[in-house]
């Protein structure tokens, strides 16, 4: 959460910094600002709301400088004002900062005591204060001195008037990466805002601090010593950054979910069997395992659901579903016979890194599902399998969750071939299954029209039920959280048969149902949801699979999709639900890629 960005090199900062906020600006988008070291003296420039009401305000008063720091905000500790905004200035520094910072109080109480004052409700501005207590003409070192004080996740950039040439940095279990260009370096929270102006990156690890000149970077570890770091070379297209002709990103993405599916799974998949390279888990281990933990948040736990249905089916391994931010205090049993599989599309999230650990602490196996290149959770784990959805601009997830979705039942394939659960004849009609997929998905797209049309009916509606049973109840839960997200309109997903405990209460006339209905093994579960929902006067919307007439009499407005196999339903019912949520915030004016109170990656507690 919160985007950090920072370049030091012979170019003016300003417009790089502003441009790698824009790209950043998912990550948060309560306030921006900038700082940048000018005629030997901190010229600090910042605003409420998004990153237009900053460029305004550099068009009225200009500001240049070869080295900056920049900040687009979440905001945790303090209200999104323009006092609260980053770069925060106290005394000889400005700091930029992403995390929370757990003994801020104490510490702050401590400052105060000592005649400093306040003049934010922030957290960061303890660091700004910790810094400029220890500052004695080396940065580097006064910052290496805060940190120690710091508990709480934490990536900081901060700059110095007084010791002017530099930027310095550093991280403890929040992102910030060092792009290498010629005589000049960048600094961002995620590689893919840095992406059109350098190739080669530099990962820092919890504890370290970097200190960025022109003429180099100098690492040092969490005890001070120097340090030196793999430089890698990131292979994306910097194209898959614009919106391409769309009106939105979300829109884009959607849209770019056969190519992402298909970038899943190729490579993967050889004369129909599943091949996982640098799968360093042998036959011998994945034989081992007797129970699997899935640990996500949000959207990802979504598909962790999904996963559960997809391997227990197909491998007959328990599988427990956790929700990272109550797995890490609930004590999970795992021992060496444990697989963890770890979803995040960032790589970045807290709650599911510290699950990962917790998991490698009390000796589990370790796997990532990730959409993020050397995230933090993809180096951590044993094994990773990156879904190569290319970026996602969109705060709502979409793309990725179908991509991840794909490798979840890859994975589960796999695990079932290795198991000796099911025989290559089967491992191959499996693998047949989500090429075949690759096409319908294609198909659904030609849905928009018709679902754009079902928006201009509902997108008044004060609140919409989702309805799925077995694998395709998570789909339900996807769907009313991106209605949620996207239009505002509160919404609820549940099992069909659960309707009746509860929900139930809430159907009337005016209240649209939307029912998942494919030709699976609960068809007929799903016509009972149906009659029941009808009998309430309720507006009843089922995605069905074509050629099914039974819910043609049935329901109030139905939608058709293609046929494909039971266990990869989810990925087909998932888009048009995509397509529903969007279309209805559109018509309510609002913004689609950027809903209020969210950010792309949660970093935070």
């Amino acid at each position: 959460m919160s985007g950090i960005v920072g370049y030091i090199g012979g170019q003016n900062a300003i417009p790089i910094l502003i441009d790698v906020l824009r790209r950043l600006e998912y990550r948060g988008y309560d306030s921006t600002g900038i700082a940048v070291i000018h005629d030997s003296s901190l010229a600090v420039r910042k605003r409420a709301g998004n990153i237009e009401n900053l460029k305004e305000s550099l068009r009225n008063e200009p500001l240049s400088g070869s080295i900056g720091i920049g900040h687009t905000r979440w905001a945790t500790h303090g209200k999104p004002t323009e006092n609260n905004a980053h770069p925060h200035i106290t005394g000889r520094i400005a700091i930029v900062h992403n995390g929370i910072m757990e003994n801020y109080l104490t510490l702050k109480e401590s400052l105060i005591k000592e005649g400093r004052s306040f003049i934010s409700e922030t957290d960061t501005e303890v660091i700004a204060h910790l810094i400029d207590k220890n500052f004695e003409g080396n940065l580097e070192q006064a910052v290496q001195k805060a940190v120690r004080e710091i508990v709480g996740p934490y990536a900081l950039a901060v700059i110095s008037h007084y010791d002017p040439e530099k930027i310095v940095i550093a991280r403890n279990e929040n992102p910030i990466v060092i792009g290498l260009g010629k005589g000049e370096f960048y600094v961002a929270s995620d590689t893919t805002a840095i992406l059109s102006y350098v190739k080669d990156i530099i990962f820092l690890d919890d504890g370290e601090v970097a200190v960025i000149k022109k003429e180099g970077v100098q690492i040092y570890d969490s005890n001070g010593k120097l340090t030196v770091k793999n430089i890698r070379r990131l292979g994306l297209n910097p194209i898959l950054m614009e919106k391409g002709g769309y009106r939105h990103f979300i829109l884009k993405e959607i849209f770019e979910q056969p190519r992402a599916i298909w970038d899943t799974v190729r490579g993967r998949i050889s004369g129909g069997d599943i091949i996982f390279e640098d799968f360093r888990l042998g036959d011998s281990e994945i034989k081992k395992v007797n129970k699997i933990f899935i640990t996500a948040c949000g959207t990802s736990w979504h598909a962790g659901l999904i996963g559960k249905f997809m391997i227990e089916n197909l491998s007959r391994i328990p599988v427990e579903v956790d929700i990272s931010s109550e797995c890490r205090y609930r004590n999970p049993i795992m021992d060496s016979e444990t697989l963890l599989i770890a979803i995040s599309e960032s790589g970045e999230t807290v709650d599911t890194i510290t699950s990962l650990r917790e998991g490698k602490r009390r000796g589990a196996k370790t796997i990532s599902i990730c959409n993020t290149i050397e995230s933090s959770i993809s180096r951590e784990s044993d094994i990773t399998i990156n879904v190569n959805a290319g970026p996602e601009i969109s705060v709502a997830s979409t793309k990725t969750f179908t991509s991840s979705l794909s490798a979840l039942y890859l994975l589960a394939v796999y695990l079932a071939k290795v198991r000796g659960a099911i025989n290559q004849n089967k491992v191959t009609e499996k693998v047949q299954g989500v090429l075949d997929l690759i096409g319908k998905v294609e198909d659904v797209m030609s849905l928009e029209e018709e679902i754009e049309g079902l928006s201009r009916i509902f997108y008044e509606r004060k609140g919409f039920l989702y309805l799925g049973r077995g694998i395709n109840y998570p789909v339900a839960l996807e769907g009313a959280m991106k209605m949620k997200e996207l239009s505002y309109i509160y919404a609820e997903g549940y099992p069909g048969g659960e309707m009746k405990h509860g929900p139930i209460a809430l159907i009337d006339e005016n209240t649209p149902v939307v029912i998942l209905a494919p030709k699976t093994s609960l068809y007929e579960k799903n016509l009972i949801d149906i009659e029941e929902v009808k009998a309430r006067q309720g507006v009843v919307i089922v995605f069905a699979t074509e050629g099914d007439t039974e819910v043609r009499k049935m329901a109030s407005h139905v939608l058709y999709l293609p046929h494909v196999t039971e266990l990869l339903t989810p990925i087909l019912f998932t888009i048009p639900l995509q397509f529903l949520a969007y279309y209805v915030a559109l018509r309510r004016g609002l913004n689609v890629d950027r809903p209020r109170n969210l950010a792309k990656s949660v970093t935070v507690e």
